[in-house]
């Protein structure tokens, strides 16, 4: 894997050890989910999971939708920070059979971060499946035009081209900032077990959030990646967790990992994710889009 300027080798282990957690977070919580059991109840088994495994934070606390919530309907992302948007929170809305569901939790452990996002169904949804399949089309081109250095909002602008000629919305933009990424540090490993959340986002990932914030409104970088014109400028290096989400009609996919990006290169940061598996599974996979570990 190439090396990074920004991140040491270690420092890119950790984070590949953490979102590997995450995924096997969601992966085992989706073996044991059954119709009838609310979003409530998957988020805290989500949440006991990671505490058990370690974890002793988190960029937010996990986050469970089922059915027509996949494709957020009826969410409004807010602009500031400080907004509270009650919707995206669990609630006790129900799992049916081949409803599809998203699982979506951001650990932190050690002082490194995670931010994962995992699609499924108990049952089978054509839709759904045309949503994945179609993901990895997403997958391909972001990592293309950050390697071409083509600037963050140039590559946010061709996802949303890209979803319209799929015929999908782009349900990222109904997220904070209508964000397809963000920007994740590494925090430091004090050594406690637990740290302060508030209103499900951990206290220290979103304080190193607004100081890049502050820090790049001076050097003319933004941590929050999206369509606008603060995010027209060339990919600045360092950690990314990037989340392309598809709605179609009352469905929504997506998929949510991390990209490292250097001073003249990206590369993600894992290819044993669930969807890359899926993927390879179904034949869709090209050999081409194989990374050197």
């Amino acid at each position: 894997m190439p090396p990074s300027p920004v991140l040491s080798a270690v420092d890119i282990e950790g984070f590949r050890q953490v979102q590997r957690l995450a995924y096997r977070c969601a992966e085992t919580i989706a073996e044991e989910i059954e119709p009838g059991m609310t979003e409530r109840e998957v988020a805290t088994y989500m949440r006991d999971f990671l505490l058990s495994e370690g974890a002793d934070d988190c960029f937010h606390q996990p986050f469970a939708w089922f059915g027509d919530r996949t494709a957020f309907r009826g969410f409004i992302g807010f602009k500031h920070l400080g907004g509270f948007n009650p919707a995206f929170y669990p609630s006790n809305k129900k799992l049916e059979a081949d409803m599809p569901y998203i699982l979506d939790c951001a650990p932190t452990r050690g002082g490194y971060t995670a931010d994962i996002g995992y699609c499924g169904v108990v049952g089978h949804n054509p839709t759904l499946d045309k949503l994945m399949d179609d993901l990895l089309e997403y997958r391909v081109l972001i990592l293309d035009l950050v390697r071409q250095r083509k600037t963050l909002a140039q590559v946010s602008q061709a996802v949303d081209r890209l979803c319209e000629r799929h015929g999908y919305e782009p349900r990222h933009k109904a997220y904070p900032f209508e964000v397809l990424a963000h920007r994740v540090e590494k925090l430091e490993n004090d050594g406690r077990p637990k740290h302060l959340s508030l209103a499900r986002f951990g206290v220290r990932n979103i304080s190193e959030l607004i100081k890049d914030r502050v820090r790049g409104a001076r050097e003319g970088w933004s941590p929050l990646w999206n369509s606008s014109k603060g995010s027209d400028h060339p990919p600045t290096p360092g950690l990314w967790a990037v989340e392309p989400h598809l709605g179609f009609r009352d469905v929504g996919a997506k998929w949510e990992e991390l990209l490292v990006i250097t001073e003249d290169d990206a590369f993600w940061l894992d290819d044993e994710v669930p969807q890359v598996r899926r993927w390879q599974a179904r034949g869709l996979w090209p050999a081409a889009q194989r990374q050197a570990a």
